[in-house]
């Protein structure tokens, strides 16, 4: 990414209420993180040799479901194997339910809102582990 992209952005970040601002491209990923007097690059170098937390965040506002309300298993139970773009939850806005998708292969560790939560856009709401880097 351009320096001058990335000063830029920061500069606007400084004038905002906004904590954390992420832009992910074809291979390249960028975090700035506003602490309320200076606006940071976070890094995305992971050294360990575990694997990698990542967080399913909600797409939108609405009611978070951990299953459909038609069936009685969760979409996505602690200790359970998730592929890239399966369902781990939905968003019930009204009548309507958006599928909430993973973005990695991995394991849920743990659901982070409870059935029927009422969230906002990116709520944390799903927490898996993913093999090293793709988080």
């Amino acid at each position: 990414m351009n320096m001058d992209h990335v000063q830029q952005l920061s500069r606007w970040l400084e004038a905002t209420d906004i904590d954390l601002l992420e832009l992910q491209g074809p291979g390249e990923q960028l975090s700035l993180r506003h602490n309320g007097k200076r606006v940071e690059v976070v890094s995305h170098d992971i050294a360990g040799d575990g694997p990698a937390p990542a967080v399913v965040t909600a797409a939108s506002v609405g009611l978070f479901l951990h299953r459909h309300p038609l069936r009685a298993e969760p979409l996505a139970a602690p200790g359970a194997a998730v592929r890239a773009g399966q369902v781990v939850g939905l968003l019930r806005i009204g009548a309507l339910l958006l599928p909430v998708t993973a973005p990695h292969d991995g394991i849920v560790v743990s659901v982070l809102e409870q059935d029927g939560a009422v969230v906002g856009y990116g709520t944390p709401l799903v927490e898996f582990q993913v093999p090293g880097g793709q988080a």
